[in-house]
């Protein structure tokens, strides 16, 4: 879809539709106000009669203007004046784009960059607008005809002279983070057979080919055996797809700047392995690769906003099924860092991946190390869909991080790694057992991972509920792209 700023007055603007704000108690937001006297009164008539009312949200699609620039116009509620916030925002701009979708708008103008949201710019206004318009529009076409194509082909953002630059600043960054998502979402909605390792490492190698300061190396399973990766490469003994450790490296800063490291499971299906997962919603296994998805869907933001950063993305990418010479209960499995993993539950695969890539990252001297992976049900119990479970061994980057997730509306809640839990995961055999029983499972699956991460600043999202949708909706959802990226733009301006 094509993004652009506009400088310039309604009764001046060419458009197929135009939307503009209303809050409660049917005040019109100075455009809309605008365009009532464009159109003769003819807003303030359909307000009199209720069509109407302002609450957040809501929408009125008007059709047969007198005023012959513009076709059609979408009022859409802020709820109470001077109380609206970012999420509040987001919802009703959804509102709206879904009304944009349904009348299939091929060209529309959003005028909504005069909304009095708290703490919030025209530069925050406009990106926000460019992402959830391209989120409300995507479509996963891969593996299906559709015949209801995407109808609306160009978005303009409304702007005066006075909020511009803010305004092209936004959009670019925007368009930048669209990008990432978009990408992200189509690989997490790939099914299994599709987008395996292989498909995965592909997809790094081209991403990386598009960016001249991006580069991308593939580590083969011979790489990580002479590496002593030993619990990462027995989650992929199961499968006939061969393991990857995608590595990629953004250079967006001197060369002795160190790097902001990130990690992401890859793992393309997940069946379980020997402690086979239920039958029922085990086809949505194929998203356990959204952590390595949205590594990948972050380096294109990154790149594209030209980032003065430098970056690494690790995804340590596998399948984990069932086979003769699959991990069994029991196993005792040797990590690179040394350390010794009794598999008590062959399905806790993703922290066997994530240990020996944490390890890896050593050799970058990362200034901070982030993973997020799809890793725990146990999350989805603790905080539902809603936010990302947060956990980390540094008080400051979990801190930049619940920023960054306000700013991007991108929801992070953080939680304990205490010393206590470690108690959980004792194994008579072993160093570490690869579960804690079934108490706080969230949680020692991440004190498990920071037994690997001593090194560095780390900090662990869990995105098992975020990552995608079920139900009627099911798709991918970009998360946590937007906010890894606000995360990288607050960094670089710092």
């Amino acid at each position: 879809m094509d993004y652009s700023i506009e400088s310039v007055t309604l009764d001046k603007l060419q458009s197929d539709c135009v939307v503009v704000g209303i809050y409660e108690k049917q005040q019109l937001s100075p455009a809309a106000a605008a365009l009532d006297g464009l159109c003769g009164g003819l807003i303030g008539k359909l307000l009199a009669r209720g069509d109407i009312n302002g609450k957040n949200a809501e929408t009125l699609l008007i059709n047969n203007l007198p005023f012959e620039n513009i076709n059609r116009i979408v009022l859409v509620g802020f709820g109470e004046r001077g109380k609206l916030n970012r999420k509040q925002f987001r919802k009703a701009l959804a509102a709206a784009t879904k009304v944009l979708k349904d009348a299939k708008v091929k060209q529309a103008s959003c005028a909504l960059l005069d909304v009095e949201v708290a703490a919030s710019d025209a530069q925050w206004l406009a990106r926000q607008i460019v992402e959830v318009v391209n989120d409300g529009f995507y479509q996963y076409t891969a593996t299906k005809q559709c015949d209801d194509k995407v109808a609306l082909q160009a978005l303009t953002i409304v702007c005066n002279d006075a909020n511009q630059a803010l305004a092209e600043a936004g959009l670019s960054q925007g368009r930048a983070i669209a990008q990432g998502m978009a990408l992200t979402k189509q690989l997490g909605d790939l099914p299994g057979n599709i987008c395996t390792p292989t498909y995965l490492a592909e997809q790094a190698l081209a991403l990386a080919g598009e960016h001249e300061k991006l580069s991308c190396e593939i580590l083969e399973e011979s790489d990580m055996e002479a590496l002593g990766m030993g619990a990462f490469l027995s989650v992929s003994r199961g499968s006939r797809q061969p393991a990857k450790l995608i590595c990629l490296q953004y250079e967006g800063s001197d060369a002795h700047v160190k790097p902001i490291v990130l990690v992401g499971k890859g793992l393309t299906f997940d069946a379980g392995g020997i402690s086979l997962k239920p039958g029922q919603g085990m086809d949505e296994m194929k998203y356990d690769m959204c952590g390595g998805a949205s590594v990948l869907g972050i380096l294109r933001a990154a790149s594209l906003m030209n980032l003065k950063l430098n970056i690494v993305g690790l995804i340590p990418s596998s399948e984990n099924l069932p086979d003769g010479n699959a991990n069994k209960p029991g196993d005792i499995l040797t990590s690179m860092a040394g350390k010794t993993i009794e598999v008590l539950n062959t399905d806790a695969e993703g922290r066997l991946i994530l240990c020996d890539t944490l390890t890896y990252a050593k050799k970058y001297d990362p200034d901070v190390v982030i993973d997020m992976a799809t890793l725990t049900g146990a999350c989805i119990v603790a905080l539902g869909r809603v936010p990302s479970g947060l956990f980390g061994n540094d008080d400051k980057l979990c801190d930049d991080l619940v920023k960054a997730s306000e700013t991007a509306c991108d929801w992070v809640w953080r939680m304990p790694i205490w010393e206590e839990y470690q108690e959980q995961l004792k194994s008579n055999f072993a160093d570490l057992a690869n579960i804690g029983g079934p108490d706080g499972g969230s949680i020692t699956a991440a004190v498990f991972l920071s037994k690997f991460a001593e090194d560095y600043r780390w900090a662990h999202i869990d995105i098992a509920g975020t990552a995608w949708r079920t139900g009627a909706n099911k798709g991918a959802t970009g998360r946590p792209v937007a906010l890894l990226s606000q995360y990288l733009i607050n960094r670089a301006s710092a």
